[in-house]
């Protein structure tokens, strides 16, 4: 299936930068300098100045006066055209510069000078008053003769002056050789284990033969020791691996390690209040993605920030927003909901699985036998709605679902019922920025069935789940769930554009008989009608084997239906044989985990990572979770919770894909706002944030420009400019938030 793309090469197609401490050197005989005069000698001729900046040379620099007062990075810069670029071949970007204040940052691009303005190489350093020599090196992904260099540097406040000198642009360079540092051979899960729980962890050796392993207590002393079992060449990593199982230690403690042959794994704790936190963390994650809100600073020290597309300049704003030319004549207030990943856009889609998971988080801990659904109550999540006497994970999941709602077509309007796909820009923005700070329009896109049955579907669940705390919204949400079910029935096969991908991602899906079985399962489990019954009976999904090695996400629902068929209390004919199929999923997964050196419930065909693989891993432990609330069989339980080592650590990178969780752990996610790795000023994402994780198809040319060729869990970069290995995303969240949930529960 066809995956997202929320950042294509026509802003933000970024490539590898590797900083140097010290001035490139002089160019060997192959080597090409593109630039003309970046010495500034005797004049700045070829370079240009927007028109709101004055520069002039002063002692063999180009030095230029940037104004205060813009909006965006691009709107005072300094620059040269005309730069010719080859495809494949790598140059070495570098420059001097200073700015006085000093603190300032500066965004230096190498691009396309013409619309669409592609983005072929990106960094914005904070300048000092001295001045310092900054070196990268990139591959050119294109061929073009209308190269552009240029130094931005609005979007300040204050006016400010930049001193720029030795420019250059060298091609013919050897290409940067990328080896990731993945640390210690021994990985573990790096945040925590239960104290009743499994324990696991991964060698990674050249060793045949068994080896032995000692756990170290903080103090140094060991606590435990036994032997290594080998496991041959892993497919997933193409390492030589032994597994290690310390599951008998079930003493509580913090800084442990495991040694062996030689190596001394990163430090975890054994307990659960880590999983405690990251419960909590995953979700709070939400508020920080919310649209058409202001982000208090006392409730997410660090994150505050203005609301975004609330109609303030420069926000074109969501209040009253049109459809693309030739879709409709109407406009709609689509305001609130969170924006979906790294972009500015809303997408009913990917909103509807993120919704109805963490809706799905919260039904969990009410009904399952080790569900404690005290911990998501009222004010445990620092939301603005906290002390309303609702559930805080209730709180945060409306203001999607508010979101949700407002994408329905109109009554009296053509297609009323169906749900607009998305929302987003009109054209796709650069990073860094803030969501107050962007200028472009934005526009609805033509309702699609699928766009219709999430809603249906999330409405439903909604119904059932928000009656005991406000009537009136869960009747709302019936109606509009009700409503959304005739409009697909009557319109079956309206799917979004596979080329409708400027500005944001298409999320184009050509089948809609999951979503389908997914809207009339929680209709069904909302209303008890017969007419619901009989359709989940009558779908070919009611049957299918859809516990796929890939998992359920966005594209594939099916699962969320019948997960729910298989735990919420129904008169449904036929349930337990749902519920054998979620137990005979579980046991495929379960026996994937057995069979993967690292333990994971995810081995895709081929050994090739899907976009976004990390919320696979999860969901596929979701699936061994819900066998556990099924069965009581402790095999499912340990299943789940050994699933979430892979995710803190215990992976081929040896890296935590959790930000703030484990010694090292992703932080610079492909974001707009959360984006400190280019702009000091500006945050990392929040802790309990989930990266994406590897993607064989590396579809970003930064990624491209560092991991051709590698094997399963090798292919992911920490960078933000990696927005196929390395993004954020309120679906991938969602996974990390529900399984989080189970495993804090079962300590």
């Amino acid at each position: 299936m066809k995956r997202r793309r929320t950042t294509l090469l026509t802003i933000v197609a970024l490539l590898g930068a590797a900083l140097t401490a010290l001035p490139a050197g002089p160019a060997a005989a192959d080597e090409v300098e593109q630039l003309k005069n970046g010495t500034f000698d005797t004049t700045t001729a070829p370079w240009w100045t927007t028109a709101n900046v004055t520069a002039g040379l002063s002692d063999g620099r180009l030095c230029a006066d940037v104004p205060g007062g813009t909006a965006n990075r691009w709107d005072a810069a300094v620059g040269q055209n005309d730069v010719t670029l080859v495809k494949g071949e790598s140059y070495r970007f570098s420059f001097k510069a200073s700015g006085s204040p000093e603190g300032h940052v500066v965004r230096a691009v190498v691009g396309l000078q013409v619309a669409p303005y592609d983005t072929y190489f990106e960094v914005s350093p904070q300048l000092s008053a001295s001045g310092d020599t900054y070196s990268y090196t990139f591959t050119s992904p294109v061929d073009t003769t209308q190269g552009q260099v240029a130094l931005q540097a609005g979007g300040s406040a204050d006016g400010w002056r930049m001193c720029m000198d030795d420019v250059s642009l060298l091609g013919g360079v050897p290409p940067e050789v990328y080896t990731p540092d993945t640390g210690p051979r021994v990985r573990v899960n790096q945040v925590a284990y239960l104290p009743s729980g499994p324990k696991n962890a991964t060698l990674v050796t050249d060793a045949t033969a068994k080896l032995p392993w000692q756990l170290k207590n903080a103090g140094g002393a060991t606590v435990a020791h036994g032997w290594t079992v080998p496991r041959g060449v892993d497919v997933s990593s193409g390492q030589n691996v032994h597994s290690i199982d310390f599951g008998a230690y079930r003493q509580v403690g913090k800084g442990f390690t495991l040694v062996a042959d030689g190596e001394t794994s990163r430090p975890f704790d054994i307990g659960t209040s880590a999983y405690e936190r990251l419960r909590l963390d995953s979700v709070k994650y939400y508020y920080t993605q919310r649209s058409g809100i202001a982000i208090r600073d006392d409730l997410r020290p660090g994150y505050g920030r203005a609301a975004g597309h609330v109609d303030v300049a420069p926000n074109q704003g969501d209040s009253n927003v049109p459809c693309q030319p030739g879709v409709c004549d109407y406009t709609l207030d689509v305001t609130g909901g969170w924006y979906d990943a790294g972009d500015h856009g809303k997408y009913v889609v990917n909103g509807g699985i993120a919704t109805w998971e963490l809706l799905s988080t919260y039904e969990r801990e009410r009904l399952a036998r080790t569900g404690e659904s005290g911990k998501l109550r009222d004010g445990t999540l620092a939301v603005p709605e906290s002390g309303n006497k609702v559930p805080d994970i209730l709180d945060e999941a409306r203001w999607e679902l508010e979101f949700l709602l407002k994408m329905q077509v109109p009554d009296g309007q053509p297609l009323a019922g169906m749900a607009h796909h998305k929302i987003h820009d009109a054209q796709w923005t650069g990073l860094p920025l803030l969501p107050s700070d962007d200028p472009q329009k934005r526009e609805l896109h033509p309702p699609s069935t699928q766009a219709t049955l999430n809603l249906a579907a999330t409405a439903a669940q909604a119904a059932r789940l928000y009656r005991p705390y406000d009537r009136a919204f869960a009747a709302k949400a019936l109606t509009a769930a009700r409503k959304a079910w005739s409009a697909a029935l009557a319109h079956p096969a309206m799917y979004a554009s596979p080329a409708d991908g400027t500005g944001g991602g298409t999320y184009d899906d050509t089948n809609a008989t999951d979503e389908f079985y997914w809207a009339a399962a929680e209709l069904y489990l909302t209303t008890g009608e017969k007419q619901f019954a009989d359709y989940v009976a009558h779908s070919p999904v009611n049957t299918a084997d859809i516990f796929g090695p890939l998992g359920f996400d966005w594209g594939r629902t099916a699962a969320a239906g019948r997960l729910d068929l298989a735990t919420v209390p129904s008169k449904l004919p036929g349930r337990d044989k749902v519920r054998r199929s979620v137990v005979e999923g579980a046991d495929r997964y379960l026996a994937t985990l057995r069979s993967q050196p690292y333990g994971m419930p995810y081995a895709p065909d081929n050994n090739v990572y899907d976009w976004g693989s990390s919320h696979q891993v999860l969901n596929n432990a979701v699936v061994l979770a819900t066998a556990y609330d099924i069965t009581g069989s402790p095999k499912y339980r340990d299943g789940a919770v050994q699933s979430m080592d892979y995710i803190l650590g215990r992976n081929a990178l040896n890296i935590s894909y959790v930000t703030g969780y484990g010694e090292v752990n992703s932080h610079n996610e492909h974001s707009r706002w959360y984006a400190h790795e280019l702009d000091p000023n500006l945050p990392n994402p929040p802790s309990g944030t989930l990266a994406g994780g590897p993607n064989s198809s590396i579809q970003d040319p930064y990624a491209q420009s560092k991991l051709q060729g590698c094997v399963g869990q090798f292919c992911y970069i920490d960078d933000i400019q990696s927005w196929s290995t390395n993004e954020t995303a309120i679906n991938w969240n969602a996974a990390l938030a529900r399984m989080a949930s189970f495993v804090a529960d079962q300590g």
